[in-house]
Parts: C-alpha cells; sequence; structure tokens
C-alpha cells in the first residue's frame, strides 16, 4: 500500500467549473482536494444568466451590474438595441466570483491547496497519483507534493495539461484567443455610455471572426474581443475600441489574456479514473463566447459521474458526463457554430446579421433562450417567420 496521503477526488483547477465540482462532490461527504494555480483571472465580460442565478445560488451582493440590454452594433456603427423584457443579465467580476465559489467549496467540505499541477502517474496499485508544484515562500525552495486519487476532474482550462495527459484527442481543439482590459468608468462618462447595458461590436476591425464587446461592472467595465486569427493584435484592436467609444483615457485596472475552445472534445473521460469538464472538455458557446454557466453545469455533471464511479467502481459510467451535457445542450452549440461560422466571415455579412437582429421574434426567442439555456420550441410560428426572414438575409434577397 503507498503512504501517499489518498483522496476520493482530486479537482484540478478552481475556477467556477472546479469549484463546483468539488462543492457538490464535498457536500456528499467524499474527501475532495481543490488543487488551484494562485492569481489566476480569466479574461471574460462576467455574464450570467438567471438560470445561473438559480441553480447555482448565487448571492446577489456578487452581481456588480445588472444589464437589461444589449446593444449590436454592426460595420456601419448601425445600433440595434435587445432589451430583455421582464428580467436581467447579472455581471460579475471573475476575480471575485470565482474566489467566492472557491470558498464555498471549502465551506462544504473541500480541502482547498494553491499549486500547479505537473503530471499524473499510477502507484503499484494503479491508483492515480496527482504531482503538483508548490512555490516556495521567502526564498524556500519549490516543492513537488504528489497524492493519490480515486478519481480525477481536470478542470484546469484550455490547453488542459490533465487532458493532455489523460486523454486521447484533447490536444485536437480549435480556440479564440480572448484578451479584456478591466477599467474604471470615468466620472463624466461619454455621450451614450449606459451602465445597464452591454455592447456587442461585430465589426472586422476589433475581430476578424470574433466580437468586440464592452460589458458593465458598476463602476467598472470589462472592455475586450477575440480572434483565432493568431496574427491580429487583440491589444491594438481593445486601444482602437476604447478611442472608438471615448475611453481611451479610462484608467486600466488589470488585463487578461487566455485561450477559449470552441467545440466541445469528442471524449471527455479515459474510461477509468479521469473526466474533463468546463473549459478543458472545449464547451465555451461557439459565436456568443459565453462559458461560465456551461462551465458550472459541466462541472455538476462531472461530480454525478465521479459520484456514480466512486459508487459502482466502473470507469465506463465517467462517459455519462459529456451525454448528460449534450443531450442538455449540444443542439444550442451546433447552432451557435454554424451561426459563427457564417455570419462572422465578413462585414458585409455582419451588416446583415445585426439587421436581422432587429426582428422583435429573433429578439424574444434569442434572449428566452438565452436566459433559461433551452431552446424556446412552444412558438413553431416565430420559429418559421425566423427561418424565413434568415433564409431572405442569407441569399441577400433582405435589405440592409
Amino acid at each position: 500500500m503507498s503512504a501517499l496521503e489518498t483522496f476520493e477526488v482530486v479537482v484540478v483547477g478552481g475556477g467556477p467549473t472546479g469549484a463546483t465540482a468539488a462543492s457538490d462532490l464535498a457536500k456528499k461527504g467524499r474527501k475532495v482536494l481543490l488543487l488551484d494555480r494562485m492569481g489566476r483571472i480569466k479574461p471574460c465580460g462576467g455574464a450570467i444568466p438567471p438560470r445561473l442565478i438559480k441553480d447555482f445560488e448565487i448571492p446577489d451582493e456578487l452581481l456588480v451590474a445588472k444589464a437589461n440590454c444589449a446593444r449590436m452594433i454592426a460595420p456601419s456603427d448601425k445600433a440595434v438595441d435587445m432589451h430583455i423584457e421582464g428580467g436581467f443579465v447579472g455581471m460579475v467580476d471573475r476575480d471575485k466570483f470565482d474566489e467566492f465559489l472557491r470558498v464555498r467549496a471549502a465551506n462544504d467540505g473541500a480541502e482547498r491547496r494553491t499549486g500547479v499541477f505537473e503530471k499524473l502517474t499510477r502507484d503499484q496499485d494503479g491508483v492515480s497519483v496527482v504531482h503538483y508544484l508548490v512555490r516556495g515562500k521567502h526564498g524556500a525552495p519549490d516543492e513537488t507534493v504528489s497524492v493519490r486519487a480515486k478519481a480525477v476532474i481536470g478542470a484546469d482550462g484550455a490547453k488542459s495539461v490533465v487532458g493532455r495527459q489523460a486523454i486521447p484527442g484533447a490536444k485536437d481543439v480549435e480556440y479564440v484567443f480572448a484578451y479584456h482590459e478591466i477599467v474604471k468608468v470615468p466620472e463624466n462618462p461619454p455621450a451614450g455610455f449606459d451602465g445597464s447595458r452591454c455592447d456587442v461590436f461585430y465589426q472586422g476591425a476589433l475581430s476578424p471572426d470574433f466580437y468586440g464587446w464592452i460589458f458593465p461592472h458598476g463602476t467598472t467595465m470589462s472592455i475586450g474581443t477575440g480572434t483565432a486569427d493568431k496574427g491580429f493584435s487583440l491589444r491594438s484592436a481593445v486601444t482602437a475600441l476604447k478611442k472608438q467609444t471615448g475611453l481611451e483615457d479610462a484608467e486600466m485596472l488589470r488585463h487578461e489574456g487566455a485561450p477559449l475552445p470552441m467545440k466541445p472534445l469528442k471524449k471527455w473521460d479515459n474510461g477509468r479514473d479521469v473526466v474533463l469538464a468546463g473549459d478543458a472538455a472545449g464547451v465555451v458557446a461557439p459565436a456568443s463566447g459565453e462559458g461560465i454557466y456551461y462551465g458550472m453545469y459541466g462541472g455538476r455533471v462531472a461530480a454525478e459521474a465521479v459520484e456514480e464511479l466512486l459508487v459502482t467502481g466502473n470507469g465506463k459510467v465517467l462517459a455519462k458526463a459529456r451525454k448528460r451535457f449534450m443531450k442538455e445542450h449540444g443542439t444550442v452549440f451546433l447552432v451557435l457554430g454554424i451561426m459563427q461560422r457564417f455570419w462572422y466571415t465578413n462585414d458585409k455579412r455582419r451588416e446583415r446579421f445585426v439587421k436581422m437582429c432587429e426582428d422583435k421574434d429573433v429578439q424574444r426567442l434569442t434572449f428566452e433562450s438565452y436566459m433559461n439555456k433551452k431552446l424556446v420550441r412552444r412558438d413553431p410560428m416565430a420559429h418559421l417567420k425566423i427561418f424565413l426572414k434568415d433564409t431572405a438575409h442569407l441569399l441577400g434577397f433582405a435589405k440592409v
């Protein structure tokens, strides 16, 4: 028998995905280690829908703003406002939001440690061994710590090290690279600024294949963009966006950049004792870039699969995490992927896309689906109207 400390579950990554998985398993009485790197903040607009707030019991004090409108801005600068009737989208700062979730996981019984995941091996009993690096303090040398794990959840983000070591095909992921700056709202904001509105810029100069954004965060805001084009300067685009909107002199508090996966991996587990979740599994929504809700839901279904593994000892049950996720959200990911590949191709199509967003049926069904995380099926005539209008735009019959 190994003398190493043994956990029932080691969760690698303490973002919303990992913290949710750790919390759920700890509440079931499992011995859980939540391992996270210090100082990691993901570039993110910070939007969370009501479904997330309800399902994951997010307190109102974490919401730094409540957006009730999304403004879509075309290459011509034509703007379409999409108002949220009778609701709002919550906005959070990821540094405070993620820390709240980690603290909650610890309060639920998970053991929280800071370290950098290095590798997975197996001991003589065939049990996974997680090796992680602890940085030395006050001049002390770094130390590698090893613990045994009956199950491992890789929630260590895009380009997951856990995934690359344990899951076939985990390296084959399409990425959008995102960059944003958190800036202070000026004492005298520029004309037209609205702290309850999310501005989304569909302009090739700001992103050749994604979009730029300005999202309200109360006394601050997130200004960012993303692209899969490695030769495109994201920082220059954000600088241009700030100048374009009169925010070039806004005080920057911090900035972050990171890759965002745009397509779920075909396999999330090794059939034995390792399963991926969140960005590590590729579940950032195409077209919108939304990841917080899908990450937390992915953490939850991963935790459910791991719980079943611990009860049954059958590693095949880990595949249920992906099956449950794709059954619930696979169609949305497919539709959004098609939409991004077509509408984000050039400015002519972006112009038509924003024009299409003027339609009230499009707005209503879009927000109902976004807020509740389910495709709206009860209004077939509205879907038919949208299909016909969409076809007209695709064929160029609709006027811009």
